[in-house]
C-alpha cells in the first residue's frame, strides 16, 4: 500500500503575530498613507523585557539619519533580573528595512507634514518586528469627523443587530 504525503504546513504557532504594544493614538492623530514591517536591533535584556509583554509606543517616532532609519522614544522598561548589562529604557534603536523601502521613505518624508510613526510592536516567527507608518498629521476638525463617523457606524451596527434579534425572536 502506497501512502501519499501532502505538503500541508503544520501550524505550530510560529506564524502567528504575538502583539506586545500598539499605538492606537497614532490612528487618531494621523492619516496613515503606507505601512512597513521592520526588524529592530535589540540587546538581550530588551528582548527579555519584550517577551514579558512590556513596552510603550505612545511617544515613539522614526527618523531617517543618513541612509538608516532609527526609532526614537519607544519605552522598553529595564529587565527586572538584568545586571549592569541592562539597557536604557528610551534609547534610539535601529530599524531594519530594504534599501528600496528606505529610499522610498526618504522621498516621502521630505514632503511637508509627513512623518514616520510606529503602530505595533510584535513578535513574528520569534523575531521582534515593528510596523511603522508613513503618516500625515490630521487637523482638529478631521479628528472630530473621524470620531463622528465611528460613532455613527457603531450606532448603525447596534440598530441592525437589534432588528436581527427581533427577527430571530419572532421566527423561532
Amino acid at each position: 500500500m502506497k501512502t501519499t504525503r501532502t505538503k500541508a504546513k503544520a501550524t505550530d504557532g510560529k506564524d502567528v503575530r504575538k502583539l506586545i504594544a500598539q499605538n492606537k493614538k497614532a490612528r487618531h492623530d494621523y492619516v496613515i498613507l503606507d505601512t512597513f514591517e521592520c526588524g529592530i536591533v535589540l540587546t538581550g535584556t530588551e528582548v527579555k523585557s519584550l517577551r514579558q509583554g512590556r513596552a510603550s509606543l505612545v511617544d515613539g517616532f522614526a527618523q531617517i539619519e543618513g541612509a538608516e532609519v532609527w526609532l526614537h522614544n519607544v519605552h522598553i522598561p529595564e529587565y527586572a533580573q538584568g545586571t549592569w548589562t541592562n539597557h536604557a529604557a528610551r534609547r534610539k534603536r535601529k530599524l531594519l528595512l530594504h534599501r528600496v523601502e528606505i529610499d522610498k521613505l526618504i522621498g516621502k518624508t521630505q514632503e511637508s507634514g509627513h512623518t514616520l510613526v510606529p503602530l505595533q510592536l510584535y513578535f513574528y516567527r520569534g523575531k521582534a518586528k515593528v510596523e511603522i507608518a508613513l503618516a500625515k498629521g490630521k487637523k482638529e476638525y478631521d479628528k472630530r469627523q473621524t470620531l463622528r463617523e465611528r460613532q455613527d457606524r457603531k450606532e448603525a451596527d447596534r440598530v441592525i443587530s437589534a432588528v436581527k434579534r427581533r427577527q430571530r425572536g419572532t421566527v423561532g
